[in-house]
């Protein structure tokens, strides 16, 4: 076995050093087993008629699938520490996937005859995906991973693991071996992008392969074991046109959306965790000319936008002596100098906020961003406190000047109680009266009130205010129709 792929060393001792099958450790375990001594003789004129055997209680049907999936998952531990101590793994690097699913079937066919366990075609097939999971994949997180309708991965120790679908949180069955397993799958990740997570440094952001989402938690600072999410990379680029469709927004604000972009308004997406600001993000980005040079700079690399001329930048957190950290403002002042026609930031959170206005203020027109906030207001709010955390001595009138020459419109993204996410304001920022930022209003969601079943109802509508720069689109040949702006009756 392992002809191919296995270790010259474990080739060499395989007579030697081959891991005790589980039939002979069972045998061993039985011999010591003490022996039962024989029942007492009745006594004289005791009935000689037999004792009934008891009839065991029957086996539930779940209590007895349970029992035969904890004996797979034993099972498959056995022999993933089998493929582990003799499989090369760096050889393993250039084998192709069907080679190497064919030598682990035939190490689990051998392993399971060995060991005496008779398991269907189904069984087995299941058995030797996992193994190649363990192998080459993430373990058990690999199912959920290719399940399309699953949003978000929650992973509460090695024994819990969550899924979103359509909004709504449910528990499932998959579960890891230990919390020791379920660091291995942790360490493969943030190991594949150059990170590190320890008790040192307890917590990571990465990205998998297919740009998930990745953040984890580790012990001491996790108490119950790891804390892992996962938010799904989705396959296809979701445009304008299919957030209409899905009812994000409607088709009105789309046409207003396509004009703001293709005009250079300066645009930031505020928003709540999980409402949609990175998804609304992208689609806004397909307005975008191909013949302008993009440049992004995140976090976690996510945007996917559509042009063919885009530059890409990622931080970099500290090394473990400390050094070789590169923020987003380091990135963002960078790129000031690589001679960008829009700067998209993916998340504005810190200091950063202050290179990102002077760039929307100097020549780069149409550069976007998105900010945590629950309005428009708040977003104004979430701005000026940012630029107080960056340690600018700034008087607050000159902040606020500052932001409403910057930033052109707002738009908010949130993630309705049902689960449902819209788009359910879109703000203009008109300019200052007095100390205070003026903005307005030019289409909403309008809530109506709730299904049975707990489904929000509500539509989109105009507030019947003309946009501030009805003109600014007329003289880039956007003339749009007087009649999007009038409001809607539900």
């Amino acid at each position: 076995m392992f002809s191919r792929y296995r270790k010259q060393d474990a080739a060499r001792l395989a007579g030697n050093a081959a891991p005790k099958p589980l039939a002979e450790v069972t045998r061993a375990a039985a011999a010591k087993a003490p022996v039962p001594t024989a029942a007492p003789v009745k006594a004289m004129g005791a009935s000689l008629r037999p004792t009934p055997k008891p009839v065991p209680a029957p086996v539930a049907p779940e209590n007895k699938e349970k029992k035969r999936r904890e004996r797979l998952g034993e099972i498959k531990v056995e022999l993933h520490s089998r493929l582990l101590d003799n499989l090369n793994l760096s050889a393993l690097d250039k084998a192709s996937e069907a080679d190497l699913k064919t030598e682990i079937m035939e190490i689990t066919s051998e392993a399971l005859d060995e060991i005496g366990v008779v398991l269907n075609r189904d069984e087995r097939l299941t058995l030797n995906q996992e193994l190649y999971d363990e192998v080459k994949g993430l373990g058990p997180l690999e199912t959920l991973l290719k399940d399309d309708s699953v949003n978000d991965i929650l992973v509460n120790g090695p024994r819990q693991i969550f899924v979103e679908r359509d909004g709504k949180l449910t528990l499932t069955d998959v579960t890891f071996k230990d919390e020791k397993h379920l660091l291995r799958i942790i360490d493969k990740i943030v190991s594949a992008v150059g990170r590190r997570v320890d008790e040192s440094n307890p917590y990571v952001d990465a990205r998998l392969a297919d740009g998930s989402r990745f953040n984890a938690m580790v012990p001491p600072i996790a108490v119950d074991g790891s804390l892992v999410s996962i938010r799904k990379f989705k396959k296809e680029k979701l445009g304008i046109q299919d957030l209409v469709n899905f009812g994000a927004f409607s088709p009105e604000m789309a046409l207003y959306l396509e004009a703001a972009v293709s005009t250079r308004l300066n645009i930031i997406v505020s928003g709540g965790t999980g409402s949609g600001k990175t998804t609304t993000l992208n689609a806004l980005s397909s307005f975008i000319d191909n013949a302008e040079r993009i440049l992004t700079i995140e976090d976690t690399a996510e945007l996917q936008l559509q042009q063919t001329h885009v530059g890409r930048m990622e931080s970099r957190p500290a090394n473990v002596e400390g050094k070789g950290a590169v923020s987003q403002r380091d990135c963002l002042k960078n790129a000031l100098r690589m001679r960008p026609d829009r700067i998209i930031v993916g998340e504005t959170r810190g200091e950063e906020v202050i290179d990102m206005l002077q760039a929307m203020n100097t020549g780069h027109d149409g550069s976007m961003t998105t900010i945590h906030a629950n309005s428009a207001r708040d977003g104004v709010s979430r701005l000026e406190n940012m630029i107080a955390m960056a340690g600018i001595e700034m008087p607050l009138k000159a902040v606020r000047s500052q932001i409403a020459s910057a930033v052109n419109l707002i738009v908010q993204a949130s993630r309705l109680q049902d689960g449902s996410r819209r788009m359910t304001s879109i703000t203009e920022i008109t300019g200052m009266e007095g100390d205070v930022i003026s903005m307005q209003e030019v289409f909403r969601f309008q809530r109506v009130g709730l299904t049975p079943e707990n489904k929000i109802i509500g539509h989109f509508t105009a507030t019947g205010v003309r946009s501030h720069f009805s003109e600014r689109f007329r003289m880039w040949g956007y003339n749009l129709p007087a009649e999007i702006f009038d409001i809607t009756k539900g």
